[in-house]
């Protein structure tokens, strides 16, 4: 938009008579009164700045801008289409198998695409008026090895069966055809998209509308039928690192999908994804899509507890000889069995583990079994790993509980710090701004331009660069080596000091254990009834607000997951507890 270029426009505008006009980005005139948009709009006159270009070709070029100026025909699911494709090359570039986009996520998608009858299917919904390509089974492969043809018959890059795009598809890409039928017959003027509105109007009972977070569910779904490594706090951490699509995925849409109106409410999203609520769109998908077993979770598969434990083990600086103890709590509860950890969406009350919420539940278990964690016992146990590293400095260290604690702590508030920081300066608003309607977009890029204009100049007096410097992806983040010298190592340090020696087998000092819950919900669910921090030890405390963080969930959440955990291990003594609430329940009524 330039004012002085629209100076020569002298015509009195038809709706406030006012003569003061704008350009759009377009080259159209607009009212900067009453934002009223013209037919009218500025011919090139200087062709010399546009190299290698004719006369001919600008002139069919802006004959072809006018018929196009509110964009493709476009459905809300090629949206969607779009935000996946991009979430599986960044899960491709985080060193994910190619044959996760091109075979496992592809048929998801498709098949999802047939269920809610949106393409793939005899009578798709949404198609009145035109006529839609019936895919069939034998046909869609390759189809798709081109590139998925949607219900607006559209070509680009997106799933490729030989899992190896072509140079010329990957560098040229197919464009939207113009449209067959006009917008006007096609598309409201309260959306972009076609079927924006009768989208987000759709209540069709059995049927799960695609959201941006249900792309993230999909994604989950594929890492995990593939098994692999990387779970689904690592993948929301990705997201939150801007590795992966999500806030203000739009963003890599074509220019010629025009999105504002009511695709703004299904495509923007103003919040970062929540652990629990994806992990139930997980398995509301997986039961919508009717999806098979999955393949087995095996002792040697990354998501085994076993491998897991080891990990977080490695990230929290723990003695890695606790990890045979973890081992042993996953072998006596149980929770290493295949049939266990493989998810069948089939199976009747389906539900998948929470393989990484599991394996730090484990942990903190193993931690009161030696501990106790009750604010005085691990104290005292590092009183004497104290004086025995002072006497013995030549030989292997006891693990200090205390200096452990100190060291995390000041670790955990660095990192808590450094991540409200980002947070605080994340700029949620897109570089591409959406808006309601066309009559609203020079306003909307007006404010959007002076938004820009102002951060530069604030970053320039506080001497800020505007945007957080992208860090490298990581499976970890917290790391630790021997020849760090402002931060203790405690991988390679002993448990002699907690464990005794009884005939040939080793036993833990500590020769008692409170239960982080004795209630649960009467019923199936089995949750627990409150989680409230002031009954529970500061040590116990600490350690689940050290792994809620690492794994960016709720405390309580953690808490819950120690408690099943302990019920499968100390099943005997909550079997005592029910019977005797059972008795005294009977001796109350006599």
């Amino acid at each position: 938009m330039d004012l002085e270029e629209a100076k020569e426009f002298k015509e009195h505008c038809t709706q406030c008579a006012a003569v003061s006009w704008g350009l759009t980005d377009e080259g159209k005139y607009y009212c900067t009164s009453c934002h009223n948009v013209t037919e009218r709009s500025k011919e090139v006159i200087n062709i010399e700045a546009i190299p290698n270009s004719q006369i001919k070709a600008i002139s069919r070029g802006l004959k072809r801008k006018k018929q196009l100026e509110k964009g493709w025909d476009w459905y809300v699911c090629e949206g969607f289409q779009y935000i996946l494709y991009h979430q599986a090359e960044a899960l491709k570039s985080l060193g994910v198998g190619p044959e996760l986009k091109n075979e496992v996520l592809h048929k998801f998608w498709k098949r999802y695409l047939q269920k809610s009858k949106q393409a793939y299917c005899k009578n798709p919904i949404y198609t009145t008026g035109r006529k839609v390509t019936v895919l069939e089974d034998n046909q869609s492969n390759s189809d798709w090895a081109n590139g998925p043809e949607l219900l607006s018959d559209v070509s680009f890059p997106f799933f490729v069966e030989s899992g190896v795009e072509s140079q010329s598809d990957a560098h040229t890409q197919k464009p939207f055809p113009i449209s067959r039928t006009s917008q006007s017959e096609m598309t409201s003027v309260c959306s972009g998209s076609i079927d924006g509105v009768e989208y987000s109007q759709r209540k069709e009972k059995g049927i799960v509308k695609m959201t941006v977070p249900k792309t993230l569910a999909l994604c989950y779904l594929s890492l995990l039928w593939q098994r692999e490594t990387i779970t689904l706090s690592d993948l929301l951490r990705f997201v939150e690192e801007d590795h992966i699509p999500y806030i203000n995925a739009f963003q890599h849409f074509p220019e010629e999908m025009k999105l504002y109106g009511r695709d703004k409410r299904i495509f923007a999203v103003e919040s970062w994804p929540d652990y629990e609520d994806i992990y139930d769109k997980t398995i509301e998908i997986a039961r919508f899509l009717d999806l098979p077993r999955f393949p087995d979770i095996t002792e040697d598969c990354y998501l085994h507890p076993n491998i897991l434990c080891m990990k977080y083990l490695m990230e929290v600086n723990l003695p890695d000889e606790m990890h045979s103890l973890a081992c042993q709590v996953v072998k006596m509860t149980g929770v290493g069995e295949v049939d266990f950890l493989t998810f069948d969406p089939i199976a009747k009350r389906a539900k998948t583990v929470k393989y990484d919420l599991q394996a730090v539940a484990i942990i903190v278990v193993v931690l009161k079994l030696l501990f106790l964690l009750d604010d005085n016992f691990e104290w005292s146990l590092s009183n004497l790993a104290e004086k025995y590293n002072k006497k013995n400095k030549k030989d292997k260290a006891w693990f200090d509980f205390r200096k452990w604690y100190q060291v995390m702590k000041k670790t955990l508030d660095e990192k808590k710090y450094k991540w409200e920081e980002a947070r605080a300066k994340y700029v949620w608003k897109s570089e591409k701004p959406l808006y309601y309607s066309f009559i609203d977009k020079p306003v909307v890029y007006k404010r959007r331009e002076m938004v820009v204009n102002l951060q530069k100049q604030f970053s320039t007096l506080v001497d800020l660069t505007p945007t957080v410097e992208k860090k490298n992806p990581s499976s970890f983040q917290f790391n630790w080596t021997e020849e760090d010298n402002d931060r203790t190592c405690f991988h390679g340090h002993s448990l002699q000091g907690v464990l005794k020696e009884k005939g040939q087998s080793l036993l833990t000092k500590n020769a008692s254990y409170w239960l982080s819950t004795q209630k649960f919900c009467k019923g199936y669910c089995k949750h627990l009834t409150t989680y409230e921090e002031s009954n529970f030890s500061l040590s116990y405390q600490f350690i689940l607000n050290l792994f809620s963080f690492l794994l960016r969930i709720k405390t309580s959440l953690l808490h819950e997951e120690v408690s099943l955990i302990e019920k499968k291990l100390f099943e005997r003594k909550y079997s005592r507890t029910k019977k005797k609430s059972r008795r005294s329940k009977k001796a109350r009524r006599y």
